[in-house]
Formats: structure tokens, C-alpha cells, sequence
């Protein structure tokens, strides 16, 4: 990957300041499904400070009910080296630090190391909560 010349000596690392800094949510869970990256964007959609996560199962932010499908769909992904929906965006539920429920917007992906091999699943997403609640409202407004 080419870095324009200004970002090749500088005094910060370029990539992490990307991915601290974008306003979406960043998570990146190794093969075990341990979080390993939780952004401020995370942080933001999910409630959770990065101190409070890092090292701990994604199931922190998954609804009890839709563990078991999730589990198994990440396994898969894992084991075969792809995912189910293969870069298009996912609105699925999630919860909040609060124990309010969400519906997230997310795009998944697996991070592969130098060797090829498979290092962990990556996602990216944002709260549509509102979005959600705004068209069910008309849903019923018109029924």
C-alpha cells in the first residue's frame, strides 16, 4: 500500500489514527472472538469505554437470543475464509452499555496476517436506531 510521501516519516502512526478517529464504529475480534480494537466510535454506538471491552467476547454487544446464529456464522467465516454477506451492510441488533436495545448498520470483514492466514474478523458499523423507529412509526401511521 502507498502512503502519500507527507505520512511516510511522520511521528504518529497514520493507521491507527484512522481507525481511533473514524466516526463509525471499529471492531476487530481475533479468532477466538476476543475484542482486540474498540474505537471512539465504538465507544460512541455501544457505550462502552475500550478499557472496559478489549480482551473481553463480542457477546457483550450481542442480544442473548441471537448469540447461538452469530457464533456459528463467525466460526464458519473462520474456518473458510469468508463471510456470509461478503462486504455488503448488515442492519442487525445489537445492545447498548445501558441495556437499551439497537439496531446497527454493519459491513464485515476477515483480516488475514502476512502469511495469508486468517487473524480475526474486522466489523464496521453505525447506530440506525432512529432510522428504525422513524419508519415503524410510519408503518403504523399508515396501517
Amino acid at each position: 500500500m502507498q502512503l502519500a510521501h507527507e505520512f511516510e516519516n511522520a511521528d504518529f502512526n497514520l493507521f491507527q489514527a484512522i481507525v481511533e478517529q473514524a466516526p463509525d464504529a471499529i471492531i476487530f475480534a481475533d479468532r477466538e472472538g476476543a475484542i482486540r480494537v474498540w474505537n471512539r466510535g465504538a465507544e460512541a454506538v455501544f457505550g462502552y469505554a475500550a478499557a472496559e471491552v478489549l480482551g473481553n467476547s463480542l457477546d457483550v454487544i450481542i442480544p442473548e437470543r441471537l448469540r447461538r446464529a452469530h457464533w456459528e456464522g463467525f466460526r464458519r467465516a473462520i474456518d473458510t475464509g469468508q463471510t456470509k454477506f461478503g462486504g455488503r451492510v448488515l442492519t442487525t441488533r445489537s445492545v447498548h452499555k445501558d441495556g437499551s436495545k439497537l439496531y446497527v448498520d454493519l459491513s464485515f470483514g476477515l483480516i488475514r496476517d502476512e502469511a495469508g492466514a486468517i487473524a480475526g474478523a474486522l466489523a464496521v458499523g453505525r447506530d440506525c436506531t432512529a432510522r428504525h423507529i422513524e419508519r415503524a412509526a410510519r408503518l403504523q401511521r399508515t396501517e
